[in-house]
C-alpha cells in the first residue's frame, strides 16, 4: 500500500428493512477534519482521473456500482514512490478509502450500470482556487493503462 493511503472494510448492519454502515466517524483513525460529502457517479466505461490535490485527503467510499480505483505515488520523498495501488471495490462490499495530499487518483466505472461514490474530503471545494491537479488519464507519465484489464487484481474484500 502506498505511504499514507489506507482501505479499511466497513461493516454492514443487515436485516429485513435493508442495511446501515458508517463510513467516517470523528473518532476513527483515519479522520482528520471535516471538509464537506459530496457524491459523483460514472457511467459504466468512464475513467474518472488522474489528479491530485495539495492541501486536501480524501475519503472515498463506493456506494453503487462496480469500480477500479487507482493510486500512484509520484512524491519525490516518499518511501513508495512509483508504486500504484489499485482497489477493485463493490458497493455491496462498502470500504473506505483514504488518500492523502499528493497522490494521483482516479477511478473506472467497470460494471454494467452507473457507480455511486461518496467522498469526504478535508477540504470544502474552492470555486475561485481549486485544489485539483488534472492529468489526462491516458496520455501522461503515469505507468498504468486504464484501458487494459486489471493489472494489479485484488478481488474485493470478503
Amino acid at each position: 500500500m502506498i505511504s499514507g493511503c489506507a482501505v479499511r472494510p466497513l461493516v454492514v448492519h443487515t436485516d429485513e428493512r435493508g442495511r446501515l454502515f458508517e463510513i467516517l466517524r470523528r473518532d476513527d483513525p483515519e479522520f482528520q477534519r471535516f471538509g464537506q460529502v459530496y457524491i459523483t457517479t460514472a457511467k459504466p466505461g468512464v475513467v474518472k482521473g488522474w489528479h491530485l490535490h495539495r492541501l486536501q485527503t480524501d475519503h472515498f467510499c463506493l456506494i453503487e456500482g462496480r469500480a477500479r480505483f487507482v493510486l500512484y505515488d509520484d512524491r519525490t520523498d516518499s518511501a513508495t514512490r512509483g508504486e500504484i495501488d489499485e482497489i477493485i471495490c463493490e458497493g455491496s462490499q462498502p470500504q473506505l478509502i483514504v488518500i492523502p495530499q499528493l497522490v494521483y487518483h482516479g477511478f473506472k466505472n467497470i460494471g454494467d450500470r452507473d457507480v455511486v461514490c461518496l467522498n469526504c474530503p478535508t477540504e470544502p471545494y474552492n470555486r475561485d482556487h481549486p485544489d485539483e491537479y488534472h492529468t489526462d488519464p491516458r496520455v501522461n507519465d503515469i505507468p498504468y493503462n486504464w484501458d487494459v484489464p486489471s493489472p494489479f487484481p485484488r478481488p474485493p474484500l470478503q
